[in-house]
C-alpha cells in the first residue's frame, strides 16, 4: 500500500479535552469550505445513539482494530481508556487527499502530538481550550451522556490533557462562540491561502 500522499494535501489537526467545543468547531468549517473534509477515526468504543458507521467512525471490535495495528495500517493510533482504542487509517488520508482535499481531523491530544511529529510544517495543529477548567468540568456534566464512573474517567483525562496546549501552533480559547469560529476560519484561511478571504 502507498501511504505517500500527495504533496498539495494539508491538515488541520483540532484537540481539546472533552466539552472544550472542537467538534462544534470542526463540524463549523467543513460546512463552511468545501475544500476540507473530515478524517474519520477508527475507534473500538460502541457507538452512541445519534452515530452512524463510516460518518462519524469507522467502528470496529478490537480483535480486528488490533490486527490493523499490527499490519501497519495506521498511521497514528491510541488506547485513550482502558481498552478503548483510536486511531487513523492511512486508507482515510489517501481517501481525501485522492480527491483534492485538506484533512481536518477531531482529535485527542496524544493522536494529535503524534500526528504533528510525523507530518510538521505541512499541518496547522489548534489547540482548543476552555476559558477555564471550571466551565470545562461542568460542560462534561451537563452533556448527562456518562454513567459517573465514566464522567470520573473524563474529568481526569480532561485535567491531564489542559497541560498538552504548548505542543500546537496555535491556542484558540473558546469561550464566545461566535468569535471563535471567526478565529478559525482565519487560521484555515491563512494556512491555505496564506491570507484570510475578504469577502465582498
Amino acid at each position: 500500500m502507498n501511504t505517500s500522499p500527495p504533496q498539495e494535501g494539508k491538515m488541520f489537526i483540532f484537540t481539546a479535552p472533552s466539552g472544550a467545543g472542537k467538534t462544534t468547531i470542526v463540524h463549523y468549517l467543513l460546512d463552511r469550505y468545501d475544500f476540507l473534509d473530515f478524517s474519520i477515526s477508527a475507534t473500538t468504543r460502541p457507538p452512541r445513539a445519534h452515530e452512524v458507521d463510516g460518518v462519524d467512525y469507522y467502528f470496529m471490535d478490537a480483535a480486528t482494530f488490533k490486527d490493523k495495528a499490527d499490519k501497519g495500517e495506521f498511521v497514528e493510533w491510541e488506547e485513550v481508556y482502558e481498552n478503548q482504542f483510536y486511531g487513523t487509517l492511512y486508507s482515510e488520508l489517501e481517501r481525501i487527499w485522492s480527491i483534492g482535499k485538506h484533512v481536518v481531523f477531531d482529535i485527542d491530544v496524544r493522536g494529535a502530538t503524534n500526528l504533528k511529529k510525523q507530518f510538521g510544517v505541512r499541518c496547522m495543529s489548534v489547540f482548543i481550550r476552555p476559558p477555564s477548567q471550571e466551565i470545562l468540568f461542568q460542560r462534561l456534566k451537563d452533556r448527562n451522556t456518562e454513567t459517573q464512573t465514566s464522567l470520573e474517567k473524563r474529568l481526569a483525562k480532561a485535567k491531564q490533557e489542559l497541560t498538552y496546549e504548548n505542543n500546537f501552533d496555535i491556542v484558540l480559547v473558546n469561550d464566545l462562540l461566535e468569535v471563535t469560529l471567526i478565529e478559525a476560519e482565519h487560521i484555515v484561511e491563512t494556512f491555505v491561502y496564506g491570507m484570510p478571504i475578504i469577502e465582498t
